[in-house]
């Protein structure tokens, strides 16, 4: 009955050393490990899909990740921290903009690299932002058409008023 244990010991140490190795290998092959590099910051009118984590690519190759979305109170803008991989200089001129793998694939921001010669510092605001765009309403516009209040054009507007003695003649 002994050896029984023993075996059954041994399994169990076994399969919790390659659970655990498994564990270091996924921690340290992906992100979550956390990025070295510099913090940025942007601001962003709609920030709908982006959370920490969400990733920052530059011409289509990843180059950081967002470490925090807050709410600005008096602005009501998404506060957007960024945090860009040491090594790849940001133009003090570029624009980032929330954008999306394909119809359904996930939220990522995306850098279009200015022209300055003078790149952000650690700490600095990229200020030319562009928030998501919102699919839905953009297809139910294109099915729908445009329901927004009326407008004299579409016909629901009251005909004009004639004066008295006025019977539309000039």
């Amino acid at each position: 009955m002994s050896s029984s244990n023993t075996v059954e010991t041994l399994i169990g140490a076994i399969v919790v050393a390659i659970a655990a190795g498994f564990l270091i290998f996924a921690y340290s092959s992906t992100t979550a490990g956390g990025l070295s590099g510099y913090p940025l910051e942007a601001r962003f009118s709609s920030a709908d899909g982006i959370t920490a984590g969400t990733d920052i690519r530059l011409h289509g190759i990843k180059v950081g990740m967002v470490s925090a979305v807050d709410l600005d109170p008096k602005s009501y803008l998404a506060i957007v921290r960024l945090n860009i991989r040491s090594g790849v200089p940001i133009p003090d001129d570029s624009a980032i903009k929330v954008t999306s793998s394909g119809l359904l694939g996930n939220s990522y921001l995306s850098i279009q690299p200015g022209g300055s010669p003078k790149n952000l510092a650690a700490g600095g605001q990229i200020i030319n932002t562009q928030g998501s765009v919102d699919i839905m309403g953009l297809i139910g516009r294109a099915i729908y058409g445009n329901t927004s209040s009326a407008s004299p054009q579409q016909g629901n507007a009251a005909p004009p008023a004639t004066a008295p003695g006025d019977a539309g003649h000039p």
